[in-house]
């Protein structure tokens, strides 16, 4: 997975500069709305909603942004538009298998703008069930290696459920069980460890490998559907290899 969390730093720091932040806390506030609709306004009953308030807290959201979420979600804050969520499934240039996580109170521009970036690139919407089957739901950190003990933090994770550790030169990845998610963030929060990444993730059971310089096309195309203010997030069965990282890093 390293050259996917070196991605996933390179992209973080695209996200530093404001009109990116702008557009991030959007997404969250929309997938903040969305859990405390269906699950409730507190975080400690509610996963999803958890999941949702941990993550915008790792992106630095501000508290004020993160309350005002959670009371238009429940019902208390009765401004803003309605949204859904919803996971389209498509395939990149190359064949490479996309799920494409929205939030959106129009589905119908949703899909117009997930449909131009694919077909602009040589991909295509899927039917249903064509991509979803390749993926499996799991727990997944990102801690920077940097300033922790790395022993420690795999020795706990471990502990506390986790199915894969991965140490490398910049970041410490962890992929466990949903179920595992809490008792890591628990683990890690006695730690004093703020982990960069820390959320659900779609895992796939194999990845399909590409050389370099097609692989840094697949990338593109999942960058330009990121920039999609109604999506949420991207998963891929592409092995991101460091050489396609290091193509897009100086593209």
């Amino acid at each position: 997975m390293s050259g996917h969390s070196k991605w996933k730093t390179i992209k973080r720091k695209k996200e530093a500069n404001d009109a990116r932040r702008g557009n991030l806390f959007t997404g969250l506030a929309r997938e903040i709305a969305i859990a405390a609709r269906e699950g409730g306004g507190d975080p400690d009953s509610n996963f999803a909603l958890r999941l949702a308030v941990d993550r915008a807290k790792v992106s630095n959201m501000p508290k004020g942004n993160i309350e005002r979420a959670i009371r238009r979600g429940t019902g208390a804050d009765k401004e803003g538009a309605a949204f859904e969520q919803v996971t389209y499934e498509a395939f990149a240039p190359h064949g490479v298998a996309l799920l494409i996580d929205v939030v959106t109170d129009n589905r119908n521009r949703s899909v117009s703008e997930i449909r131009h970036h694919l077909t602009k690139a040589g991909g295509n919407l899927a039917e249903a069930g064509a991509v979803a089957w390749q993926f499996k739901r799991m727990t997944y950190f990102s801690v920077s290696s940097s300033g922790v003990n790395q022993d420690e933090v795999f020795e706990a994770a471990v502990e506390a459920g986790a199915d894969d550790v991965v140490v490398g030169a910049d970041d410490i990845e962890i992929l466990a069980p949903v179920a595992a998610f809490k008792a890591i963030n628990d683990r890690l929060a006695g730690m004093s460890i703020q982990p960069a990444e820390a959320g659900l993730r779609m895992i796939p059971s194999a990845v399909v490998s590409l050389a370099a310089g097609d692989a840094l096309q697949v990338m593109r195309v999942i960058e330009a559907l990121e920039e999609v203010e109604d999506v949420q997030e991207v998963f891929s069965n592409l092995d991101v290899t460091e050489e396609a990282v290091a193509l897009i890093e100086t593209a």
